[in-house]
């Protein structure tokens, strides 16, 4: 069974810094792209930043700056650094990754894309 679980989000000011991190668990073979999603009350989930097996970047023009998406292929783990925080990034953020799984017999199964529970991240003004 693949989980991906989030921490580190919380409350913090206007202009402050956050870091989440995503592991992911079970039976894994590999893990392609990883990303951060996020989803405001009201508003459509949408990507924050990406990073491919090769780590390979891409952010949304809002955050590009502010934030920097890493990965650790060893730990199967996905980081967000959050800079310079804004009250506009108020939101419940979301890991997603694209992931070959193992059977019990250890033979790969398809791809799948997975997300995390998410975690809240409020920035007060």
């Amino acid at each position: 069974q693949v989980q991906l679980v989030e921490s580190g989000g919380g409350v913090v000011q206007a202009g402050g810094s956050l870091r989440l991190s995503c592991a992911a668990s079970g039976s894994i073979l590999r893990i392609d792209a990883m990303g951060w999603y996020r989803q405001a009350p009201g508003k459509q989930r949408e990507l924050v930043a990406g990073i491919t097996s090769d780590s390979s970047t891409n952010y949304a023009v809002s955050v590009k700056g502010r934030f920097t998406i890493s990965r650790d292929n060893a730990k199967k783990t996905v980081y967000l650094e959050m800079n310079s925080l804004k009250p506009e990034d108020t939101a419940v953020y979301y890991c997603n990754a694209d992931i070959v799984a193992t059977t019990f017999l250890f033979r790969p199964r398809d791809p799948r894309n997975y997300w995390g529970q998410g975690t809240q991240v409020t920035v007060s003004s």
